[in-house]
């Protein structure tokens, strides 16, 4: 067992303490830290108790007021380009991602028959960049996986293959919650891989957020006496769809939704007001086309939807308490003090109808019972939807899949009091390709940079440490000039400062959902005043408009980016 760095400088100082290397002298025990990744999939950005929420999330809101919380920071607007950035510390579209691999499956409804067979869209991580696990592994860390991978499907491309020591895994984007491994889309059975190899049964009493992480405590417990520190990723796949959690977790939410999504959106935003995060004339983002208000709902209807948020709340809750167990652990085996957690979610929460996915009634037909009494089970099959979604997001536009802050602002923070100070936010502008050049630093170690590495060449990283901000050196990671772009099925975005363009184009799935966004034409806003994006400022400054599409056409460039043309 290592101790926390303090211990071991006073533990150095008496004698006898030191460990003796191969030729007999003195050895000082590894004093890095210990880092805990951990990234849940479709959290809205206020969803956490920290941001006023109704949720009950007591052991993250600890961690994050004693720690450092971010209030500006990006991921991709889906699961698997983030995850990809996380892994590489690079864009997407270099290393495998530049679109899902659920969307190039069906490259004709998506539009992206161009893209099949392209570099950069082979829909699992590639071999073109050193991933984060290899290069912690190659540092002296032992390196633990458990959750979500998202990033291929075979034993070459498992998370096994790319750099982690142990693992416990559902490589697919999402599946149900328990024993039954209920499909997260039609034809796309759900895979557990344990340590590289096929998981054909689970255990009877399964339940992913408890499982993931009791098998991540087994893992950090199976190697304590190397006295080596670990990284230990845990990727919850909740509160992602479908909703499902035990009976007992959503009976302290069932009573706590009656008076419906719109009370829920003006409630979260009123709070957040209160503690700062907006301005007071912050307005929300508007419902979205074909939505009804809360009161045109009938009783029955009203009460379906209700117990759909009660699910979602007790998805979120349940992560809490098991993340509370993985610290209370960490504090029982004296590795707590050592160890920097880190929080995100992957995207903005879910508010698509996924329903309109191919296949998808047939498959909700035959494989699920959605009566109400059933909802919440592990042969239910139900999403957020999208009023649910923008309450969870307030005042942000849109959610998950689109560019818009509500697809890719999610919540984040790290704590370390130990080594750095707590009860801090920043505004920073950072994004999840800062993780990895963030954790390499920590590790005292370095990317190989663009050259070859394991026989293969490999990319540089694009993003920054984020060490001086935890260490409170410097206000922001960034230079005026820096920019971030994103690109997925024909929707574009580029962030520069507080300024921001957005295309959407006129075709494809889920693009008329909407609301006050010009279709095929650039819009422009200013976030600082302006972070729900309603005002289109492309008019109002043209030349604006002009320099951050040029800043478009560099990131396509840099990228490989296809489809691009405007």
């Amino acid at each position: 067992m290592r101790s926390a760095p303090i211990g071991m400088a006073l533990c150095l100082l008496a004698a006898g303490c030191a460990e003796t290397g191969e030729n007999g002298s003195a050895t000082a025990p590894d004093s890095r830290p210990n880092i805990l990744l951990v990234v849940v999939d479709d959290m809205g950005f206020n969803d956490l108790g920290l941001f006023g929420s109704e949720i009950e999330t007591p052991n993250l809101d600890a961690l994050a007021r004693d720690g450092l919380t971010f209030t500006n920071f990006h991921a991709a607007n889906t699961c698997s380009p983030t995850r990809a950035m996380l892994m590489t510390g690079t864009d997407a579209h270099i290393v495998g991602l530049g679109e899902m691999a659920e969307a190039l499956h069906m490259p004709e409804f998506f539009g992206l028959t161009d893209r099949v067979g392209v570099p950069g869209y082979e829909g699992y991580l590639n071999f073109r960049a050193a991933t984060l696990p290899e290069l912690l592994q190659d540092a002296g860390y032992n390196t633990y996986m458990t959750g979500k991978w998202h990033l291929g499907l075979t034993e070459e491309t498992s998370p096994s293959a790319r750099g982690f020591d142990r693992t416990f895994v559902t490589l697919r984007g999402g599946a149900g919650a328990f024993q039954n491994q209920l499909a997260v889309l039609p034809d796309q059975p759900t895979i557990y891989r344990e340590n590289g190899k096929r998981v054909e049964t689970l255990p009877e009493d399964f339940y992913s957020t408890r499982h993931y992480t009791e098998k991540m405590i087994e893992f950090i417990d199976s190697d304590l006496a190397d006295d080596r520190p670990f990284f230990a990723y845990l990727a919850h796949t909740s509160p992602h769809w479908p909703l499902q959690a035990p009976q007992e977790s959503i009976a302290k939410y069932i009573d706590r939704y009656g008076e419906g999504y719109d009370v829920l959106k003006e409630r979260r935003l009123a709070g957040l007001k209160e503690l700062g995060w907006f301005e007071p004339d912050t307005e929300p983002f508007p419902r979205m086309p074909g939505q009804r208000p809360w009161d045109e709902l009938s009783a029955e209807e009203k009460r379906y939807e209700s117990r759909k948020m009660a699910i979602y709340a007790a998805m979120v809750d349940d992560i809490d308490v098991h993340v509370g167990r993985l610290v209370d652990h960490l504090k029982a085996i004296g590795e707590y003090d050592n160890t920097l957690i880190f929080f995100m979610s992957d995207n903005g929460p879910e508010g698509n109808d996924r329903d309109r996915y191919p296949g998808m009634a047939e498959f909700l037909e035959t494989c699920c019972d959605n009566r109400y009494e059933n909802l919440g089970n592990a042969d239910s099959y139900i999403f957020p939807g999208p009023n649910w979604a923008q309450a969870s997001n307030t005042p942000l536009r849109t959610f998950k899949g689109f560019l818009s802050q509500g697809g890719v602002l999610v919540p984040a923070f790290v704590h370390f009091p130990g080594a750095y100070p707590g009860a801090r936010t920043s505004d920073a502008f950072l994004t999840v390709k800062d993780i990895m050049p963030t954790f390499l630093d920590l590790a005292e170690s370095a990317h190989p940079g663009a050259a070859t590495y394991k026989g293969r060449e490999v990319v540089a990283m694009q993003g920054r440490s984020m060490r001086p901000l935890f260490a409170g050196e410097r206000e922001s990671i960034r230079e005026p000039q820096d920019y971030m772009g994103w690109h997925a099925s024909g929707r574009r975005a580029i962030r520069q400062g507080d300024w921001k363009i957005l295309y959407l184009p006129g075709d494809g799935p889920g693009n008329s959902m909407a609301p006050l966004a010009s279709t095929n034409v650039w819009q422009l806003y200013n976030l600082a005043d302006d972070p729900a994006e309603t005002d289109d400022l492309a008019d109002e400054h043209p030349e604006k408009l002009q320099e951050l599409i040029r800043l478009w056409d560099d990131y396509v460039a840099r990228n490989g980016v296809l489809a691009a043309d405007r």
